[in-house]
């Protein structure tokens, strides 16, 4: 009895230690900046940002994979090797949900213009 109580205990402090705060991923605000990263990862960094109208936004990939851009609802795709980098200005206020055409499970974000 003590030892399913003990793994128990364990298994409840190993789902608290990994989890995240309560909404933690979702209720943080947007980065305020108009520089969006692409590490070794498949992620955008920081996935969520916000800017002014007329900002013009830069992607830049630091993996070692080719990855794109391209704003939900755009025809446009832009593709990025290492190294390169893709810009993008929004003028119009709203939020703007973009992803890379490549890793679309992985890679998404948005753009909020306000």
């Amino acid at each position: 009895m003590r030892a399913r109580n003990a793994l128990a205990a364990l298994a409840c402090l190993a789902l608290i230690g990994c989890s995240s705060p309560a909404g933690a991923a979702s209720s943080a605000a947007p980065a305020r900046t108009s520089q969006v990263d692409l590490p070794p990862s498949y992620k955008f960094e920081p996935a969520s940002i916000q800017v002014a109208p007329g900002t013009t936004v830069t992607w830049t990939n630091h993996d070692n994979f080719t990855h794109t851009v391209q704003v939900q609802g755009q025809s446009e795709v832009h593709s990025m090797r290492p190294g390169e980098t893709a810009q993008i200005t929004f003028t119009s206020p709203g939020t703007y949900s973009y992803l890379c055409t490549l890793h679309t499970q992985n890679m998404k974000g948005t753009v909020q213009v306000s």
